[in-house]
């Protein structure tokens, strides 16, 4: 059960970045950036953070590897320790079919994690009816946070159906649609919108080209002969683990622009274009999302907030001419990057050791 004051934060919505893995040149948890990675999401003004998940590599669960536990502990520690005034959502990547994602759902639940973001990327073959009830199994342990992951980097397509049964699953809190896809987005929010539970659950962005404009989209449709309308509240998102501070600013403006009636639509549409350019250099759509990982630790390693890019996956690196396309949308947008701020919280954190 979710604390009040932190279900409101879900509903109003937040950004929540997809938190990283901070590696020395060995391969070796780097714990000090690490923890400070995730101070440096709460001081951004963040809602949350999303450890386990894609931008923390899944390989932290590989048995030689044995991170995921640790990444979870630690992430937790650090935003207790903080002592916030304000909620700030735990949220815990659940991967793998049944057995395992108990396992970590279990975890999560040690570690005091609020939800459960689970990827069913595990199932290739299963049918969607057995997909189903792999979530009521977890959301009886955790509040689920549901994930449609793009196919292009393992998820796969699911009905407009299936998504009609997983909106009517008790303790699905929220939904992150990540399918980079607008019809398959459409399915989830017309779903979600036909379903009971209309009202129970938060949709999020996970669509990186598409953020901006998913915050100020009202998807509306006529159910049972009145309207019913749905928005896009906040993010969580591997764009958003970087440069936090004006991501924070990116969602405060498309919020005001839905409060102002829409008013100005083409300085958000600018905004949009540009947030998509952005992520295009980060996330490498050029060579099939090669480069998505690396493409987060090098804006960090450039920032001072990771030493390396390194992975625990040695295939993954930056793909050719990435590093000139960051280069160039960090150029071409200096309003949407925070290295003043950067540099601010970094000396904050010399004269606090």
């Amino acid at each position: 059960m979710l604390k009040q004051n932190t279900k409101k934060l879900l509903f109003d919505g937040t950004v929540i970045p997809a938190h990283p893995l901070a590696l020395q040149h060995n391969l070796q948890l780097d714990e000090r950036r690490q923890r400070g990675l995730t101070r440096y999401y709460m001081a951004s003004g963040a809602g949350g953070v999303a450890i386990g998940v894609h931008t923390t590599q899944f390989e932290i669960r590989d048995p030689e590897v044995n991170l995921y536990e640790a990444v979870l502990r630690i992430t937790a520690e650090e935003i207790d320790q903080a002592g916030l005034d304000r909620p700030f959502i735990k949220v815990a990547g659940i991967c793998g079919l049944t057995d395992q994602a108990v396992k970590e759902a279990h975890m999560a639940v040690k570690y005091g994690y609020d939800l459960g973001l689970v990827s069913m990327a595990a199932f290739k073959s299963q049918s969607e009816a057995d997909i189903i009830k792999h979530i009521k199994i977890i959301a009886e342990i955790i509040p689920v946070f549901g994930f449609y992951l793009q196919a292009a980097i393992g998820g796969r397509i699911y009905s407009y159906n299936f998504w009609q049964q997983f909106a009517e699953i008790p303790n699905v809190l929220a939904i992150k649609i990540a399918a980079f896809n607008r019809y398959q987005t459409l399915d989830v929010v017309r779903a979600v919108c036909n379903s009971s539970r209309v009202n129970d659950i938060a949709l999020y962005t996970g669509n990186d080209d598409n953020i901006v404009a998913d915050l100020i989209t009202p998807y509306r449709f006529e159910v049972n002969g009145e309207i019913v309308e749905k928005t896009f509240v906040g993010g969580l998102l591997g764009h958003w683990a970087v440069w936090t501070e004006k991501a924070v600013k990116v969602l405060a403006d498309a919020k005001e622009f839905v409060n102002n009636k829409h008013a100005d639509a083409a300085d958000i549409l600018r905004l949009n274009v540009a947030v998509t350019d952005m992520n295009a250099a980060i996330f490498d759509p050029a060579h099939n999302f090669h480069g998505c990982i690396t493409g987060v630790h090098e804006v960090l390693v450039r920032q001072g907030l990771m030493e390396g890019i390194w992975t625990l996956n040695p295939k993954e690196t930056l793909s050719p001419g990435q590093a000139e396309e960051i280069t160039r949308v960090m150029q071409a947008y200096p309003h949407l990057i925070d290295d003043e701020f950067v540099n601010a919280f970094l000396a904050q954190e010399i004269r606090a050791v």
